[in-house]
């Protein structure tokens, strides 16, 4: 059998005891069940965790949809690995990846409007912030305006399961109801507790609208999550009421570091790519997906909707609605800027900051 087959001596033996013991092999299988070499990710338990940080920072994808790629080659991702006493190929890590969700592209970079130079290192300096203070046992926000929405008996896109030739009968044209107004939902997400609180506001998005967000979400989840809190990390977008030239923006932090007595660091992310905040892919499309094909007829309708939001990995929302009226044209002079507690970081001070208490931290 050797001779005519090539196999090895010690294969055959094998096989022949096999056939001797009479065990039946299920249908259309070589090996029992259980049989053959585990799977890395379950022999090593640190390999995914370990690999999923590495191509955190360089995660590229449509926020809205499951598709998601990485920069990094499987073969640089193997080496980096190995670097970190795990055992792995590059074909193991394609394997690993193409289950978690990724695909393989080419490496170029995306075209997110202009492209600042500094983009990929903001990116990855937000990484290691977020990082650093999860590990300090302190909470890290992502924060941003979800798109206004017009209430009314309005179409919402999107399909919902009703009885056949049922459909909901909404209005045929789309126009503004002056009496019902708008709802802008401003969005807190807590990136380690993957938990959300969304402020529902009734008139205009301004900065002091933003940071009275901050506010309700301390005061609702916040102080009982962090009894402990000395620091607080806010990554949001360059542009909008949070923006990072925005002076009212900073004042209000100021007033909210007074208040609770802590520092607020803030990291925005580079010009145009506002996508890649985690409250976008992580929350508002969930949100989005919830209320799909339900007319959002007044603000407690959005509240409800928002509040009931949930999905299979653990997210749970809350959502309030602010009643306040928040007025547009707000100035913060030059010497009201000069009061301002504000330490710059050393690698691009305008987009990363901290706003310390005017007072002695800590008293």
């Amino acid at each position: 059998m050797h001779r005519a087959t090539r196999l090895a001596v010690g294969t055959i033996r094998r096989g022949v005891a096999e056939i001797e013991s009479g065990i039946a092999l299920p249908v259309g299988k070589q090996r029992h069940q259980g049989g053959g070499r585990k799977c890395l990710s379950d022999s090593n338990v640190q390999l995914l965790p370990a690999l999923m940080a590495l191509v955190e920072a360089e995660t590229r994808g449509d926020p809205m949809r499951s598709l998601r790629w990485t920069c990094k080659s499987t073969r640089q991702l193997a080496a980096q690995l190995r670097r970190q006493h795990h055992a792995v190929s590059p074909t193991s890590v394609r394997r690993l990846l193409k289950r978690e969700g990724f695909s393989l592209q080419g490496n170029r970079k995306t075209q997110e409007g202009k492209n600042h130079p500094d983009r990929d290192a903001q990116f990855r300096h937000i990484n290691r912030r977020v990082k650093k203070v999860q590990r300090l046992g302190q909470p890290a926000l992502s924060v941003d305006t979800k798109k206004k929405e017009v209430l009314g008996n309005l179409k919402n896109f999107g399909r919902e399961w009703r009885r056949k030739k049922s459909p909901r009968h909404v209005k045929t044209h789309d126009f503004p109801d002056k009496q019902k107004g708008k709802a802008v939902p401003y969005g807190v997400y807590d990136i380690h507790g993957n938990e959300a609180f969304v402020s529902v506001g009734i008139s205009s998005d301004t900065a002091e609208f933003s940071v009275g967000a901050l506010r309700h979400w301390h005061r609702l989840l916040g102080r009982k999550r962090y009894p402990r809190l000395e620091r607080l990390l806010v990554t949001a977008d360059s542009g909008g009421s949070n923006g990072a030239r925005n002076r009212l923006w900073k004042w209000e932090l100021q007033r909210l570091a007074d208040d609770l007595d802590v520092i607020i660091e803030v990291c925005h992310f580079p010009p145009g790519t506002s996508k890649w905040n985690k409250v976008e892919h992580r929350l508002f499309c969930h949100i989005t997906s919830n209320w799909r094909g339900r007319p959002l007829t007044d603000h407690q309708v959005v509240v409800s909707l928002i509040g009931s939001t949930k999905t299979s990995t653990g997210l749970v929302v809350h959502a309030r609605l602010d009643r306040r009226q928040y007025n547009k044209g707000r100035k913060i002079s030059a010497k009201e800027m000069a009061t301002i507690n504000l330490k710059r970081h050393r690698f691009h001070g305008d987009w990363n900051y901290e706003i310390h208490p005017r007072r002695k931290h800590g008293n």
